[in-house]
């Protein structure tokens, strides 16, 4: 089972024990996981397809939005396919580099929908506070940048994790009470000082999370002063519609997000392991899969592409900043 090297004992494989205390009920639990899923695929990819062919939606909004369908079906798929195998063919056994592998794609990814999220509301903030200068400001190579700078940002401070994990000593065994390789959940496997771990993780979330809703706070504290002091009520009334889209987005992501967060770090003893492991499935699986569904139904563009591209029909696209 294990290989040992000359400082540690490393395990050649970890094993999944899927959600502790909740075996007997796997089949159950996989069924609703496996529905999302595939909901969040066809309704990710749908949406990068018409975000790609329509060219109405060739705008800032919809590249940062199509970023972020993108980064939600690649974080399912990093997770939901192993997951199954754990509920479905009791196939636990992960490799040791695949589940340093898949934790730092799981970290990255959500670092970055953090941070695509944050550019979102930029991109919101511009619309509204300077509607005139947003083509200009907005422009194709801003965006790129942007969406590069965010990957970069994600890549940089989680690659840390696997070099962290991986200098651990694993002499209790290799067995995680959780469906994928998360970096608390192995570290806590570890029979040597995972403190380091536990604070270069607090600073990253710090540097992600905390920041990231810093800046979406103040993109929202300059819209609401913006939009409050129009003069027309329909006028508020219509840059507010072009933000509640976002503002669920925002509430589906962080919501799990900090849940899992604060419970793997200070409610460990009070909250029972099976809640805590549903949840952080969640904290993966609601977003990709509540996206897309938010989106088409509040924003009027995307409910006029899907008519168009189900009933073959011309629509004429309404122009919305």
């Amino acid at each position: 089972m294990f290989g040992a090297n000359s400082s540690s004992l490393t395990p050649k494989f970890f094993i999944l024990n899927g959600v502790p205390g909740l075996e007997a009920a796997h089949i159950w639990i996989s069924l609703p996981f496996c529905f999302m899923y595939v909901m969040a695929v066809v309704g990710n990819c749908g949406l990068i397809y018409l975000i790609g062919h329509e060219e109405a939606l060739h705008r800032p909004m919809y590249y940062f939005l199509a970023l972020l369908s993108f980064t939600d079906v690649t974080l399912g798929t990093t997770t939901v396919p192993n997951m199954l195998c754990i509920f479905w063919f009791n196939l636990k056994e992960i490799d040791f580099n695949g589940c340093l592998a898949q934790m730092f794609f799981v970290h990255m990814l959500t670092g970055m929908e953090s941070g695509v999220l944050m550019l979102m509301a930029l991109d919101r903030y511009v619309a509204i506070c300077y509607p005139l200068r947003y083509a200009t400001i907005l422009t194709s190579a801003v965006i790129a940048r942007a969406g590069l700078a965010t990957f970069l940002r994600g890549v940089m401070l989680i690659f840390p994790f696997t070099f962290l994990t991986k200098r651990l000593p694993y002499c209790r065994g290799n067995f995680i009470p959780h469906t994928y390789c998360d970096h608390m959940s192995v570290a806590k496997v570890s029979c040597g000082n995972f403190k380091v771990n536990a604070i270069y993780g607090l600073m990253v979330a710090l540097l992600i999370g905390v920041f990231d809703m810093c800046c979406i706070a103040v993109s929202y504290t300059m819209i609401l002063r913006a939009v409050v002091s129009l003069s027309s009520t329909d006028a508020r009334h219509k840059a507010f519609s072009t933000c509640t889209s976002h503002i669920c987005a925002i509430v589906i992501t962080y919501v799990p997000a900090f849940f899992t967060f604060f419970t793997h770090r200070f409610g460990g003893h009070s909250i029972p392991h099976h809640i805590h492991i549903i949840v952080a499935n969640l904290y993966l699986l609601l977003p990709p899969t509540m996206n897309p569904i938010v989106y088409g139904i509040k924003t009027k563009q995307i409910r006029e592409g899907v008519i168009k591209f189900l009933l073959g029909e011309k629509v004429a696209f309404t122009q919305d900043t």
